[in-house]
């Protein structure tokens, strides 16, 4: 298929699109396709995932069961765990998880995994495009000797290669994957050209840029800008905190300019599958050219110190209630990464709940999305939520309230806790008059 013939299938949605990895990214990125009208086949290595989604349910909080519903009904879509299929899809979009290991270094065990799967079913004049965020020289340097050398195939010749940053932000109302812009660059002209014109039919703005590591680069810039300025207020909340200073006050104060600044705030540390990661990718290739990314690693290191800073405040806390954190009863009110959704993907929570279970203290949890927690690369909590009755505030030491869900009466748990340590601001404007909380 050459380029007329794609941007021609394209328009008129006739060509197939494969979606590799149906998590948080890939299955939006299905339900966007098949909502304009392509053929979507989803791969995914969980046998689990493809048996629920073809039988109409969901696993994701914020897309439901109707949707998932509609797509396998309407006889265009396909899940499954058959690589084989690659062969019938026209582009190949891959949206597979990049974490860290534990030398906080890139682990791309799922992107080459995945390449490899893809490559004995790779033909000519198929697009392929990496969605996963990563260093920038993935998509050229890695994935491409990969595809080529067990196929006989050239990229940008006989295929096409190009890459895409997601760009998903679970929960956020206002946006979702067809009204988010979507950079995209290639590994030649044409191969940029083919993957506008895919995207273009499925998505309001697309954003071409000049090459493959302009798009890698540019999802990390988007990253490591919230990680350094979280950073910034993140010890900015521990000067106030020594000052007296309500933090959240200065900041919304600040946010009053209309020119030259943005508001960030603080928390018990980073969460969700980009910014706690994402940095990381970079400051590790920058070694290769021989550079130190200072600011990108100091950030990290104040970042990551929040769960401790945590932990320290609810001890004074608990101090000053003439109780010590061993043997105290913690409930933690939140684990999700952020609020009103069921991800706790690098949740700092979870590290909260570590910490403090460290240290002696008996912890439970509530979390209105989160029912129990499942094992995951380096946590393995074994918990369940608990209702948060009358009965459970009042019998806890001190609450840590770590995700602000809306949901959540926060004034019955100032009212009720003998002590309630606030990371998120979640009882800002309440009445306190009757309870004792600290911020953290």
């Amino acid at each position: 298929m050459n380029f007329e013939q794609f941007a021609k299938s394209a328009a008129n949605q006739t060509l197939t699109v494969g979606v590799v990895g149906l998590g948080y990214v890939g299955l939006p990125l299905v339900l966007t396709f098949s909502a304009r009208g392509f053929r979507v086949i989803g791969f995914d290595v969980d046998d689990h995932k493809v048996d629920a989604l073809m039988a109409g349910e969901s696993y994701i909080r914020h897309i439901s069961a109707d949707d998932i519903d509609k797509l396998v009904k309407g006889e265009r879509f396909l899940a499954t765990t058959d690589y084989a299929l690659i062969s019938r899809c026209d582009a190949v979009l891959l949206c597979v998880p990049t974490p860290l290991n534990k030398h906080r270094e890139p682990d791309m065990s799922f992107v080459v995994a995945t390449t490899k799967a893809i490559a004995p079913h790779l033909r000519a004049g198929q697009l392929i495009v990496l969605e996963s965020t990563t260093y920038p020289g993935t998509t050229g340097e890695l994935m491409r000797p990969l595809l080529e050398e067990p196929s006989g195939l050239t990229a940008g010749e006989d295929f096409w290669l190009a890459y895409s940053p997601e760009r998903e932000d679970p929960g956020n109302p206002n946006f979702d994957t067809s009204t988010i812009p979507k950079v995209v660059g290639g590994l030649t002209p044409t191969c940029t050209k083919l993957a506008v014109a895919l995207y273009e039919n499925a998505l309001e703005s697309v954003v071409p840029v000049s090459g493959l590591k302009v798009a890698e680069l540019t999802k990390l810039l988007e990253n490591i800008f919230r990680s350094v300025n979280i950073a910034l207020v993140n010890e900015l909340k521990v000067l106030c905190q020594r000052m007296d200073v309500d933090v959240w006050e200065v900041i919304d104060a600040a946010a009053t300019k209309p020119f030259g600044f943005m508001p960030f705030y603080p928390g018990p540390g980073l969460g969700g599958h980009c910014i706690p990661i994402d940095p990381f990718y970079l400051t590790w290739k920058a070694r290769e050219y021989g550079l130190s990314t200072r600011f990108i690693e100091l950030a990290g290191e104040v970042n990551t110190a929040m769960p401790a800073y945590v932990i320290e405040r609810v001890s004074e806390a608990l101090n000053g209630h003439k109780k010590c954190l061993n043997g105290a009863q913690v409930m933690v009110l939140g684990i999700a990464y952020k609020n009103d959704v069921d991800d706790v993907r690098e949740s700092p929570a979870l590290e909260v709940i570590e910490l403090l279970r460290e240290r002696g203290a008996e912890v439970c949890y509530h979390d209105p999305f989160v029912a129990r927690t499942h094992k995951m690369r380096f946590y393995d909590l074994g918990m369940e939520s608990v209702p948060l009755t009358d009965e459970q505030l009042k019998s806890t030491d001190a609450v840590v309230i770590t995700t602000a869900h809306t949901g959540v009466d926060y004034q019955r748990v100032v009212k009720l806790a003998p002590l309630v340590v606030d990371t998120r601001n979640a009882t800002a404007n309440l009445d306190i008059a009757d309870g004792d909380v600290v911020k953290a």
